[in-house]
């Protein structure tokens, strides 16, 4: 059960999720939230009983030793924890954890409950999946939502994803049957570099976070972060001639598909991101 520390009084709240796992490629989504932990000024008001909800052998706890020599064991689980963010008008709930192994419904149905006690107004996944997406192009990143009415307000695509779906599929359909408003936003990581981290995929998801919220997000030193797993990225293929001219036949077939979609609004969204962090120090 999701062990609530108090229930503070969030201003129009919204939820930010990510779960380690199957919607998690190269850890871009969980890594987004995690920036989001370290960069806003978070309190960790929940955490959930990983005995309810994961299989140890599976996902085994961490032995470390803390500060003083003791060995510290650090269980899996979710955390939940939340952000008062005066330049946004509203407060921020972070959710981030790993995809439970077992009963998922009574697991959503704790989310739901903590996102009710909380008085969310509405529930953003991040997700992050496997493509043929060349990693010297911008990373695609899609945004969707089942509510028909969410996509229409927030021009989003509206899904008709049809197939296996992880916890944030599940998160999202309850949301819908709950009448939370929900979307889900998922970056395209190049399929031949799955291993993680994938900063670049990261920086893509948070800064469709900033133009979701209007408002800069401190970058730090992922920018820079992103430019350096490029280049290694580069220099690998630039070792191998088939996975170079693979990378090659990616990028045609990118350039041809959005070529004409290179300017307009994208251009637009550029601008915007410009402006909102003109005067931010951190960037």
């Amino acid at each position: 059960m999701i062990e609530l520390e108090g229930f503070p009084e969030l201003v129009d709240p919204i939820l930010i999720a990510a779960f380690e796992g199957w919607n998690d490629a190269g850890d871009a989504a969980t890594a987004a939230v995690e920036h989001l932990e370290e960069v806003w000024p978070t309190t960790l008001l929940a955490t959930v009983d990983s005995e309810d909800y994961y299989d140890y052998q599976v996902n085994r706890p961490v032995v470390s030793l803390d500060e003083d020599g003791n060995r510290v064991v650090t269980w899996p689980t979710t955390r939940v924890s939340y952000a008062h963010l005066p330049d946004v008008g509203r407060d921020v709930v972070l959710l981030r954890g790993i995809e439970p192994n077992m009963r998922w419904q009574s697991f959503t149905a704790e989310v739901l409950g903590c996102c009710n006690e909380l008085g969310v107004e509405m529930v953003v996944t991040l997700g992050a999946l496997l493509a043929d997406s060349p990693h010297t192009r911008p990373v695609p990143v899609t945004g969707t939502s089942s509510d028909a009415s969410v996509a229409r307000s927030l021009h989003l695509e509206q899904s008709r994803y049809e197939g296996p779906t992880g916890i944030v599929g599940i998160i999202n359909d309850a949301c819908g049957l709950a009448g939370i408003p929900a979307l889900s936003i998922w970056a395209a990581v190049p399929h031949y570099v799955a291993q993680p981290p994938c900063p670049k995929a990261t920086l893509a998801l948070l800064r469709h976070v900033e133009d979701l919220l209007d408002v800069p997000i401190p970058l730090g030193d992922l920018p820079e972060d992103a430019r350096a797993w490029e280049r290694g990225v580069d220099d690998l293929a630039a070792e191998d001639s088939e996975v170079a001219e693979y990378v090659r036949s990616l990028e045609e077939a990118k350039d041809l598909a959005e070529a004409p979609e290179a300017s307009g609004e994208a251009i637009a969204r550029e601008f915007e991101r410009y402006l909102r962090r003109r005067d931010d120090p951190q960037r």
